[in-house]
């Protein structure tokens, strides 16, 4: 197959920002959240990814920097779309990043808020989301919960991801 170069496709390219989240829960199911200085309510934890960075590493970046914590993640649960309002248009990737055990569910390391924007980080019954988080971050959430164990593979130029 031969690979072609036009740089048309490459001369104005689409400016759609790339969210990079990555969904962990503890033994009792809850899920990690998030309080950044810049929203009101809680969110997941990550963030945009840089210029060819893939979206799984970009989500365990953020999550490593936000909490401390260190996941693989191989698998999406939810794509959700976010139309341009107050941001520019975004496509938010939730991926899973499993379940923490043990003590080190307990290390949450949420950096000082000068360098991370962060108010800091807990976990939440997935039943009280709606009272701590935005309407469309909840449903966002609520989507990723309920495809869990129905996760899809995530491919980089058609191989699975490591």
């Amino acid at each position: 197959m031969r690979t072609v170069r036009d740089p048309r496709l490459l001369a104005k390219p689409p400016v759609c920002r790339l969210g990079c989240l990555a969904l962990l829960r503890d033994q009792a199911g809850h899920v990690l959240l998030v309080d950044p200085d810049f929203l009101d309510g809680l969110i997941l934890p990550g963030g945009a990814a840089t210029t060819n960075e893939p979206p799984h590493l970009a989500a365990s970046r953020h999550l490593q920097a936000q909490t401390g914590i260190v996941r693989r993640m191989t698998h999406l649960l939810a794509v959700d779309f976010s139309p341009a309002d107050r941001y520019l248009e975004r496509l938010n990737l939730v991926f899973d990043a499993g379940v923490i055990t043990g003590p080190a569910a307990q290390r949450l390391a949420v950096p000082p808020q000068h360098h991370s924007n962060l108010l800091g980080a807990r976990f939440a019954d997935p039943a009280h989301l709606g009272t701590l988080m935005s309407p469309a971050q909840n449903a966002r959430v609520q989507q990723a919960l309920a495809n869990l164990g129905r996760s899809l593979p995530l491919l980089t130029h058609g191989q699975r991801s490591a």
